[in-house]
């Protein structure tokens, strides 16, 4: 009998119940093989290059982005050694702490968990068209990949910023 692997992937506007999420991927994948959940929750600076940030709006081109989370977890969990993955983006308006993307990956071991976890964060940073406007108290910033901000008025055309 071939067991089923847990896949779940979504986008949504609420906080996750961390406890909730680690106790149904623990009961779901027992008795599959696996030994190790490997988390990661990125989470809204407070600080970006020396500026305070206010908010960190997310938004999401859907019904894509939705589809394309789903597609990344189960290309993702094709490996033999993976018998769960969970993978929740946050949207909307985000304050500084509130945690933002939440990948939890289940496996036989501890280490093709993490290598696992990170080439998933890595791939929704790069394939899920989900935006990212940074409100800062020196102005709004597009964030764009791993780390570019362009000033929001700089792409509208506006003469506040010259």
């Amino acid at each position: 009998m071939e067991l089923r692997k847990v896949i779940r992937a979504e986008i949504t506007l609420s906080e996750v119940d961390l406890n909730d999420v680690v106790r149904e991927i623990i009961s779901k994948t027992t008795g599959t093989g696996a030994g190790a959940l490997a988390s990661f929750i990125g989470f809204v600076k407070g600080l970006v290059n020396g500026s305070k940030v206010i908010e960190l709006e997310y938004i999401a081109y859907e019904p894509y982005a939705s589809r394309r989370l789903l597609e990344i977890a189960e290309e993702e969990s094709l490996d033999e050694d993976i018998a769960g993955i969970y993978l929740v983006h946050r949207v909307g308006r985000l304050k500084p702490g509130e945690p933002t993307i939440y990948v939890f990956v289940a496996a036989k071991g501890r280490e093709k968990a993490f290598r696992k976890a990170e080439r998933i964060l890595e791939r929704v940073k790069r394939e899920v068209p989900i935006y990212k406007l940074e409100k800062r108290i020196d102005g709004d910033y597009w964030v764009i990949g791993d780390g570019l901000r362009i000033h929001r008025s700089k792409l509208t055309g506006s003469s506040q910023d010259t």
